[in-house]
């Protein structure tokens, strides 16, 4: 689609955009009123509400009750493509610090989806982790990730709190050959709100990933939340 052809407040979502890469507008800078807005691209108060709010879906921007509209800080990129380096080493590339703190490891009863995914009988015992990924002691990231007992038993909460592939190498010697993954845009509910300290019905990214072992054997099956202001996803494909 041509500029010409977009919708008016896609030119000037684009605009904004654009003055927030050249820094016109700074991370976490109070960005202009509406009214404002609408005096710098002679548009109306409409258009201007329908670019802010997809700005706002985008992660470009984000809102505080009571005080007005911010610039979101500068997301972390996540590569998703096959890559050698995990979340800490990708995260310190970009000079930023990575934490994992794991909030709880649970053995829980298999239900008929995981029994069935994981080649088991339903009610069999599951380990269930929950943790939380921070980017310089900011959390970006809220995580649930299941593992069949029978092959991780002994898993320690402690021990989860560096790369769980890892982990899963050295303790039990089960090697990752592959993931399957599936994103979608979703919004925050009140827990998730309430592990990466974000307004309810925030915009974010859920990834579901099915994580294999040699001959498709499925090890570990996860579903994380991230904050949609915070993370954006580099997926390179070569041909």
């Amino acid at each position: 689609m041509t500029n010409e052809s977009k919708p008016l407040h896609e030119k000037v979502k684009d605009d904004i955009v654009q003055l927030i890469a050249e820094e016109k507008y700074k991370p976490n800078s109070l960005l202009p009123t509406e009214a404002d807005f609408c005096e710098k691209f002679g548009v109306s108060r409409t258009t201007i509400r329908a670019a802010l709010q997809q700005l706002t879906i985008e992660g470009y921007i984000y809102r505080v009750q009571g005080r007005g509209t911010f610039v979101s800080d500068n997301k972390v990129k996540q590569t998703l493509s096959s890559t050698s380096f995990n979340f800490s080493e990708q995260m310190k590339l970009q000079g930023k610090k990575a934490s994992i703190k794991a909030l709880s490891l649970q053995v829980i009863p298999s239900d008929e989806f995981l029994a069935d995914l994981f080649q088991m009988n339903e009610g069999d015992p599951i380990n269930k982790l929950e943790r939380i990924r921070y980017v310089n002691d900011e959390p970006l990231q809220y995580e649930i990730a299941c593992l069949p007992w029978f092959k991780t038993p002994g898993l320690k909460r402690e021990l989860t709190e560096k790369s769980l592939y890892q982990l899963l190498e050295t303790q039990f010697h089960l090697t990752i050959k592959k993931t399957v993954e599936q994103l979608e845009i979703t919004l925050a509910d009140e827990k998730t709100a309430s592990k990466l300290d974000i307004p309810v019905h925030t915009p974010c990214i859920s990834i579901t990933t099915i994580t294999y072992l040699e001959n498709d054997v499925p090890i570990e099956y996860s579903k994380a939340i991230f904050r949609g202001d915070k993370a954006n996803f580099v997926i390179e494909r070569q041909y």
